[in-house]
C-alpha cells in the first residue's frame, strides 16, 4: 500500500528557519495511553507537556506536523488577555467571572517565559509590546482598558502620547498607545517544536501524519482511531481548533474559521529597522482589522494583518498587506517581500475560548479568536489540570455561555462579514 506524501508546512518565513527536528512516525497498530491528545499545536502540546510533568503518559495525535496550523504561522506575538476585553467580559459575564478570568490572563505569556527558560527552547523571545492608536477615541479606550487590566492586577502597562510614540514606531499615523512590558514575541514554530521536544523527553509520544477518523467512548476508556491505528485512553482532549475538520463533528460547527496573512521581507539594513521600531517591542494597531508587525531577528519586518472570514486566501497575500505596509512605513515602499503566507484561527462568536466537554471523558478547548499564542499556553496547563482531578479553573471558562454564530453553516460567514464591515467602516471614519 502506498503512503501517501506528509503535508509540508505552509511556505512561511517559520517554516524556511525552523530548528532541525525529526519527522514522527504515524500511528500503526493499538496503543494504550492515560491520556489522547487530538492536535500538536500550542494547545495540545501545552497539555502534554503539563501533562508529562506530572508523571502522565500522553500520545498525541496530529494529522499533519507539529505546529502546522495557527501554531506555526501566526504573527509570533506574545499579547495577553483575551480577544474580548475584560471590560466587556465583565459586563456580559458578571464581576465573578471577570475576576476570575482577570487572574488567568497573564499567566499564558508566563507559562511560555517559564517553558523558554526551563527547556532552553531558541526560539528568539523578545520582551515588549505596544498597542498603537490611530484616533484619539482609540486612545481614549486604552485608557479604559488600562484601568480594568490594573484592577486585575496588570501593573506592566504605560501610555504614552504622539513623540514617545515616535520612539516606539517611527509612523506618523499613530497618535500615542500603551506599552506593555509583559508582552514579547518570537518564533512560534520553533516555541511548538521545542515544546514537543521537552514533552517528550519526559514520556509523551507524538504521532505525525494521524489524522483523526472517529472517537467512541464506551464510559470506561475512549478509543480513538486513525487509518492506520488506535488510542485506547482514559481521557481524550480534543486541541485541534481551526484545524480539526471533521475528526469531531459535535465541535465543527462551533466556531468559524478565519484566515489572516502575514508577509516577510527581505533582510534590512539593521539600522534602517534600529529607526523605524527602535525598541524592538512588537506593535499592533488598535482598528476592529488591525495591523501587526514586529522585527526578527535577522533583521526582516514581519506584517500581518487582514482577515477573510471562512478561512479561504485572498487572491494575492501580497496585494492585501502592502499597502498596509507602505501606509505604515513609507521607507519601505517597494521592498522585496521573501514570504507571504496565510493561516486559519477559529473565532467563536463571543471572542472568548470555547471551553467544555463532550463527555466525562472527552474534553476540548478552542476558538482562542486571534489570541492563540498566550490562551493555548494557559488553556493546556487547564486541560492538563483537569485530567489530574484539579477542575476548577478549567470550570470557570467552561461555565462561561457559549453562543454559535447567527445563520448556522450557510449564513454564518455573510452575517458575521456584515458586521466587521461596520466595525472596519467604524475605524476608516474615526467615530
Amino acid at each position: 500500500m502506498s503512503v501517501p506524501a506528509r503535508a509540508a508546512h505552509a511556505p512561511s518565513y517559520y517554516a524556511a528557519t525552523r530548528n532541525p527536528a525529526p519527522l514522527r512516525p504515524p500511528l500503526v497498530g493499538d496503543v494504550r495511553a492515560d491520556v489522547c491528545i487530538i492536535g500538536a499545536g500550542f494547545t495540545g502540546i501545552s497539555a502534554a507537556l503539563t501533562l508529562a510533568e506530572a508523571g502522565i503518559r500522553a500520545v498525541v495525535l496530529e494529522g499533519k506536523q507539529i505546529g502546522w496550523g495557527a501554531s506555526g504561522r501566526n504573527g509570533g506575538q506574545i499579547v495577553n488577555g483575551y480577544s474580548r476585553d475584560l471590560g466587556v467580559i465583565e459586563s456580559r459575564y458578571g464581576a465573578t467571572a471577570a475576576k476570575a478570568l482577570g487572574v488567568m490572563a497573564l499567566e499564558g505569556g508566563d507559562i511560555i517565559r517559564e517553558r523558554v527558560a526551563t527547556y532552553d527552547i531558541q526560539c528568539d523571545l523578545v520582551p515588549g509590546g505596544y498597542f498603537a492608536a490611530l484616533t484619539e477615541r482609540q486612545m481614549r479606550e486604552l485608557e479604559h482598558q488600562k484601568r480594568v487590566w490594573e484592577k486585575h492586577g496588570h501593573n506592566g502597562l504605560e501610555m504614552v502620547g504622539r513623540q514617545a510614540s515616535q520612539d516606539i514606531a517611527r509612523t506618523r499615523i499613530y497618535c500615542g498607545g500603551m506599552i506593555d512590558h509583559r508582552a514579547g514575541h518570537l518564533h512560534p514554530l520553533n516555541l511548538v517544536l521545542g515544546e514537543a521536544a521537552a514533552a517528550e523527553s519526559l514520556g509523551a509520544v507524538i504521532h505525525e501524519d494521524s489524522p483523526v477518523t472517529g472517537i467512541a467512548d464506551d464510559g470506561s476508556s475512549v478509543t480513538v482511531s486513525t487509518d492506520r491505528g488506535r488510542v485506547i485512553a482514559k481521557t481524550v482532549l480534543v486541541c485541534g481548533n481551526a484545524y480539526l475538520g471533521d475528526a469531531v463533528p459535535e465541535l465543527t460547527n462551533k466556531i468559524m474559521p478565519v484566515s489572516t496573512q502575514v508577509v516577510a521581507t527581505a533582510p534590512l539594513d539593521p539600522k534602517l529597522l534600529d529607526s523605524l521600531l527602535t525598541r524592538n517591542f512588537c506593535v499592533e494597531d488598535c482598528n476592529y482589522i488591525l495591523d501587526y508587525y514586529r522585527r526578527t531577528a535577522d533583521h526582516r519586518l514581519l506584517f500581518g494583518g487582514g482577515i477573510v472570514y471562512g478561512g479561504t486566501d485572498p487572491a494575492s497575500i501580497e496585494g492585501k498587506i502592502r499597502p498596509h505596509l507602505d501606509r505604515t512605513f513609507p521607507e519601505l515602499r517597494g521592498v522585496t517581500l521573501d514570504f507571504a503566507w496565510s493561516g486559519n484561527f477559529a473565532l467563536t462568536m463571543t471572542r472568548v475560548p470555547h471551553v467544555g466537554r463532550l463527555s466525562p471523558n472527552v474534553l476540548f478547548s478552542h476558538g482562542d479568536s486571534g489570541h492563540g499564542v498566550t490562551t493555548t499556553h494557559l488553556l493546556g496547563r487547564l486541560l492538563g489540570e483537569a485530567v489530574q482531578g484539579r477542575m476548577a479553573r478549567f470550570d470557570t471558562f467552561a461555565a462561561l455561555p457559549y453562543f454559535p454564530f447567527p445563520g448556522g453553516q450557510r449564513l454564518r460567514v455573510p452575517l458575521t462579514v456584515l458586521g466587521a464591515w461596520w466595525y472596519g467602516l467604524r475605524d476608516r471614519l474615526a467615530f
